[in-house]
């Protein structure tokens, strides 16, 4: 009986509806996607963030993750899907995209109905 129930376990779980809401996973994605989290350089909701300011060559410069909170889905596909000075290739798969356009838009709806 133990083996029954052992082995029936993990398809009772398969069978049971989606284990976390697509915001849940949409969250995770986006704090860590392969390693290093999107909120690293774009910031907790994707308004921008200063990572760094160094001197080169006597020059104060900075180096920032742009803002992507505001950026249409087709412009926010297309850059996760190009190489950017500075952006590490994730090779996220369309549901991963969608789902990271929805963390960072998740407010919108909120706004809209205000």
């Amino acid at each position: 009986m133990r083996f029954l129930l052992l082995f029936l376990s993990p398809l009772l779980l398969l069978a049971t509806s989606d284990f976390i809401t697509p915001l849940e996973y949409a969250t995770q994605l986006y704090k860590n996607p392969r390693g290093i989290g999107c909120d690293r350089c774009h910031g907790k909701k994707g308004e921008g963030k200063l990572i760094a300011k160094y001197k080169h060559k006597g020059v104060k410069k900075s180096f920032s993750g742009p803002r992507i909170d505001e950026m249409p889905y087709k412009d926010f596909f297309k850059a996760l899907n190009d190489r950017k000075r500075g952006m590490p290739r994730y090779y996220l798969t369309q549901k991963e995209i969608k789902a990271l356009y929805l963390y960072i838009h998740q407010d919108d709806k909120k706004k809209s109905k205000k």
